[in-house]
Parts: structure tokens; C-alpha cells; sequence
């Protein structure tokens, strides 16, 4: 049957549709006629809490998203600003600031739920400290948590393991970290060297910490934490920097933390270094090497800082590198 064998044209078809009228024949009555609808719900206001979950292997991982802060191009070790304003029109950025997300993941291995970072808790201003809403969105409440697993100890990945009161945010659960970046935070020869404006970096990491002695493990290097999640150490952002390999039924996804912080700079230029690097230049051979590694192997990997919900591979293109989000998880 076709829309002539109706009586209608494709054109007036369509037309009666956008004019409100009705169209009637052996499909059926179909009615759109203006001004049936109820009034119009009230505007949101804010955006939806940040949670998406896909698959890898029989785990589910669920991208958090904590919030987001701003990266002006002053924070940028070895930025050329033309290079960089190319960079920005090419992305459609106005301005010369990028905002920068925070996020956190939570891997579901079907034994055990595992937080991979915190995020802010209420330390770094209203834009972030949202994690909360979006475990909430995720349906996990956070005495739900078996372990927390640690990148390193920077406000914006372990702060969250409190309250805004200093308690403990997650309960039940053993706070994992690497060992180097420990000593380094508590290193007070560290603190006093540090800018004034760093050192409640080394504070606050102190406290987070401390709230989780009796239930705390430390690890070096590359070592499997628990069955299926393995530490890879990317260090040069903090002396201890990890990344955390997910394993499960033949597939992969690297979890890279701050291997970068500006997806529109870094992938096209990974030289640039930022003013949170405790060793810019290893912390750009890091983001090279993991970079080479990704893009030879072509796995999937996620980050911190790369735009929500922060799944993708990495390509070479030229001299640097480009990014390619993954594709939405369609399966419902």
C-alpha cells in the first residue's frame, strides 16, 4: 500500500501533518491537531547527574562524572598560543579557557564494586563535588563500595573519600593507592618546598588517608590489585602515578587517569606539558609512551579529563596524536 492508494501525496501528506490536520485511511486514524498537549513541564535547570555504563567483558563499568573545572592557557608548560588557538577554533572552543571534566569509575566485576578515584568531596568549588549524585544516578549508594582504588593523590581523585565533616564517604570500604605517590605527599621535606598555595595538596592528601589507616593498602608498581583489575604505573604527573588495566573475557580497557588533562591541546600535541606535572617531562614521555601503546594496540582506554564519559582509542595523526570517542553503548 502506498501513501496514493491513500489518497495522499508524499508533499500533502506531510503537509497535513505540519498544518495540524487528520489523516484517515486504512492505517488508521492518525490526529495531530495544535493545541491538544498539556502545558509545557517546567525547565530542568541543571544537567542530568553524569553516569554511563557499558560492558567490557562480563564487568560493567560506569563513568561518573564528578564535575568540571576550568584550564586557562597559563596552566600549560611549553604552549604556543597560536598553536593553541588553532586548536581551540578547530574544536569550536570560545574563549581561551577549556573546561576540563573531573570523572571517577566504578568497575562492578560481580564480586566486588570498585571505585577507581573519588573526586572533590566539597574541596574545589561548586562546579565539582557531585559524585555522589551520580552514584545515586547509577543506583549505588556508597557504603555500597568494596574498595577504592587510587590514580594518585590530587584533591580532584582522592578528596572524595571523605564527607564535608572529614568522615569517611565510603564506609566499608579498603582505600588502595600507590605506595610512591604515598611517601611523596607525606614527605615533609615535599610539603615545605612546595608553593604556599600547594600545600594544602599535601594536607588534605594526609587526611584522606589517614581517615582509611586501618583499612588501607598500599602497592607498587605493575601488580594486580584484585582479579581482573592490574596497576600499570604511569608516573611523571605525581612520582606514583597508576593507570588501572580491566581484564575480563577477552577484553580491555585501560582506565589512564591524568595521562592528559586537555583533550583539545594534548592529543594533537602531547609536548605540552601542565603546571600539575611533578616532572613535565616524564609526565609527557608517559603520555607518549601510553599514547604509542594504545594506538598499536588499538585499545579501548578512558581518562579523567577527556570529555564525558571519557571512553575512546587513540590514533596517530602526524606528528601527535587524535582522539576518537567510542561509540555509544547501544545494548538496553
Amino acid at each position: 500500500m502506498t501513501l496514493e492508494t491513500l489518497g495522499l501525496s508524499r508533499r500533502g501528506f506531510f503537509g497535513a501533518a505540519l498544518a495540524g490536520g487528520t489523516a484517515v485511511g486504512a492505517l488508521g486514524e492518525l490526529t495531530l491537531a495544535a493545541g491538544t498537549a498539556n502545558a509545557a513541564a517546567p525547565l530542568a535547570g541543571s544537567p542530568m547527574a553524569g553516569a554511563l555504563r557499558r560492558k567490557v567483558g562480563s564487568f560493567e563499568v560506569t563513568a561518573l562524572l564528578d564535575g568540571f573545572l576550568q584550564l586557562g592557557p597559563d596552566l600549560f608548560v611549553g604552549l604556543d598560543d597560536a598553536e593553541a588557538a588553532k586548536l581551540r577554533e578547530a574544536a569550536f572552543v570560545e574563549g581561551t579557557d577549556l573546561t576540563g571534566p573531573v570523572s571517577a569509575y566504578l568497575v562492578n566485576t560481580g564480586d566486588k564494586l570498585v571505585l577507581i578515584d573519588a573526586g572533590t568531596s566539597d574541596k574545589m568549588g561548586p562546579t565539582l563535588g557531585h559524585l555522589g549524585k551520580a552514584l545515586t544516578a547509577a543506583g549505588v549508594t556508597p557504603d555500597q563500595i568494596d574498595a577504592v582504588l587510587i590514580t594518585h593523590l590530587h584533591p580532584d581523585h582522592l578528596f572524595g573519600v571523605l564527607t564535608p565533616d572529614g568522615q569517611k564517604a565510603f564506609p566499608n570500604a579498603e582505600l588502595i593507592m600507590p605506595e610512591t605517590d604515598k611517601a611523596f605527599w607525606y614527605d615533609d621535606a615535599n610539603m615545605n618546598a612546595a608553593p604556599e598555595q600547594f600545600k594544602p595538596f599535601f594536607l588534605g592528601a594526609r587526611a584522606a588517608a589517614d581517615a582509611y589507616s586501618s583499612t588501607e593498602t598500599l602497592f607498587k608498581g605493575d601488580k594486580e590489585i584484585l582479579p581482573g583489575i592490574t596497576a600499570k604505573a604511569m608516573p611523571g604527573h605525581t612520582p606514583g602515578h597508576t593507570g588501572y588495566v580491566i581484564d575480563s573475557d577477552g577484553e580491555r580497557l585501560i582506565i589512564a587517569g591524568d595521562i592528559l588533562h586537555a583533550a583539545v591541546y594534548q592529543f594533537a600535541k602531547p609536548e605540552w606539558a601542565i603546571g600539575f606535572d611533578i616532572d613535565p617531562a616524564q609526565a609527557v614521555a608517559a603520555r607518549k609512551a601510553f599514547f604509542d601503546e594504545a594506538a598499536s594496540d588499538r585499545v579501548l582506554f578512558a581518562g579523567m579529563h577527556i570529555p564525558f564519559p571519557g571512553f575512546g582509542y587513540v590514533t596517530r595523526d602526524g606528528d601527535g596524536y587524535r582522539f576518537a570517542a567510542a561509540d555509544w553503548p547501544y545494548t538496553f
